[in-house]
């Protein structure tokens, strides 16, 4: 069963990259460009140009919220007597010299990239404009050559198969199929020559006709034709770039053996994807398909359809008994979050009775405030790992929040930060630890909260003016699932 729908609720929800981080990486670009532009960075600078995933819109959400990058090259012309690694080391120096980005950059074989706050990445790349002949393009490896791409070309070809393709439904199979790869890691395939990969089976003539359909469809086409492919060779082929035949990609493959092993899944998976497409039942199908992309795919549908199934008192039962008047809710709610996720809780969940309004006075509309965590095992210790919301923990150790500006940037030091530590479940009310009420940092600009209680907890950030004690920014809840 094809299950349009649910696949553009899945890909919304799940797969594509959320607009507030587009936003974020669209609003860092033009500082990094009057940066380079206003600089005495000798190269005399064209344009810039994306590329990429970004470029081709094909760039998806990173697991367990991890960063996210982006690829803008530099395009500029040649500087007589400069070798590669001039461009690329100057750049590295020049952006680590600035108050600005000298704490975010770091310079690496053929770009420089730009770190912000962990969450996303922006990869500069110098490229050389007319060294060879008048429109040739080179980009740097610091290793010491210049080699000869076509970005703009390839992405119009990426745009073209995705015009053959109808309903925009090549960037999303791209999508999803990268999104398999991340979830799996069951195999490696660089995104540009998984990319090719697929572009390569859609050919002109078959614009508009059934194989393309829809997006599941499309991805059943796409896989079925790429495992055919694939089978035609037992070793590594040659995959040209189609706009730049003296560029091979086949060795982004890797080994012979991991070139064995991605045949061997693209086969599994695809066997996979032809049996959720021919599954006639919807719960049925939609099992399916979970097969291929886990748990995720549909949950709000598993749910729903498991709750219409009962008689109105056991679905009740199903969600609606763990919340009471007091907050003090079973431990089976965490069970529930973390086989269907955070969009099953009610809306009234992060408002329950014991929780404290704000006491500041606020502006007309308080600015988004971006809350990040990071597990670590003691408060003294510096360094650990990002922990996503909704993410399930176990109850040891302990988180550190973080709150920052939407853009990433630190909060100024006019302002302060209030913490609103909101505990919730029949273990943590028992012992009368529902809290609920404001605190302040208390571990650098930050808050270090002990992982104790099962239970889905809240944390909040409130940014308020030090000189008129007035609310000017807020952070959504950020949930903490303890099992």
């Amino acid at each position: 069963m094809k299950l349009v729908s649910l696949f553009d609720e899945f890909l919304k929800d799940t797969v594509n990259l959320n607009k507030t981080r587009i936003d974020l990486l669209e609003a860092s670009i033009p500082a990094l460009r009057s940066f380079v532009r206003e600089s005495e960075w000798k190269p005399k600078v064209r344009t810039f140009v994306e590329q990429g995933s970004w470029a081709h819109q094909t760039i998806i959400r990173p697991i367990d919220s991890g960063e996210f990058d982006a690829d803008l090259l530099v395009m500029v012309d040649p500087v007589d007597g400069w070798t590669a690694a001039d461009y690329v080391e100057s750049l590295g120096r020049m952006f680590s010299e600035s108050k600005t980005y000298g704490d975010k950059t770091k310079t690496w074989d053929y770009c420089v990239t730009i770190t912000y706050a962990g969450d996303r990445k922006i990869d500069l790349a110098p490229c050389i404009v007319g060294r060879l002949w008048e429109s040739s393009l080179e980009v740097c490896n610091r290793k010491g050559s210049f080699e000869l791409t076509s970005p703009v070309e390839y992405t119009e070809w990426m745009k073209e198969r995705n015009a053959y393709s109808g309903n925009n439904s090549f960037r999303k199979v791209t999508r999803l199929v990268k999104y398999l790869r991340d979830i799996k890691e069951t195999f490696t395939c660089p995104s540009v020559l998984l990319t090719t990969l697929l572009g390569n089976e859609i050919q002109w003539f078959e614009k508009g006709t059934d194989e393309f359909a829809d997006v599941p469809t499309t991805l059943k086409t796409l896989m079925g034709r790429l495992d055919n492919r694939l089978r035609m060779y037992p070793t590594r082929p040659t995959v040209t770039n189609p706009k730049l035949q003296s560029e091979d990609f086949s060795p982004l493959f890797g080994t012979d053996e991991q070139y064995s092993n991605f045949r061997t899944v693209i086969a599994r998976y695809r066997k996979w994807i032809d049996e959720a497409h021919a599954m006639e039942g919807r719960q049925e199908s939609i099992k399916a398909w979970q097969k291929v992309f886990g748990p995720e795919f549909a949950k709000a549908d598993v749910v729903k359809a498991a709750a219409d199934g009962m008689s109105e008192s056991a679905s009740t039962s199903l969600i609606g008994r763990f919340l009471d008047s007091t907050a003090a809710h079973l431990g089976g709610i965490v069970d529930m979050v973390r086989d269907y996720g955070l969009s099953i809780l009610p809306a009234g969940f992060a408002r329950p009775p014991h929780i404290q309004a704000p006491p500041w006075r606020s502006v007309a509309h308080p600015a988004d405030i971006a809350v990040k965590a990071e597990w670590r095992s003691a408060s003294h210790v510096q360094g650990g790992r990002m922990v996503a919301a909704g993410q399930l923990l176990k109850g040891q150790g302990g988180l550190y929040f973080r709150a920052s500006l939407a853009d990433g940037t630190p909060v100024p030091p006019e302002y302060s930060v209030e913490w609103r530590i909101t505990n919730t479940g029949a273990e943590a009310m028992s012992k009368k630890a529902g809290r609920g009420g404001f605190e302040i940092s208390n571990k650098g600009d930050g808050r270090w909260e002990q992982l104790m209680y099962r239970g889905i907890h809240m944390a909040e950030a409130f940014v308020v003016r030090r000189s008129d004690d007035v609310l000017v920014g807020v952070s959504k809840p950020f949930y903490v699932v303890i099992e």
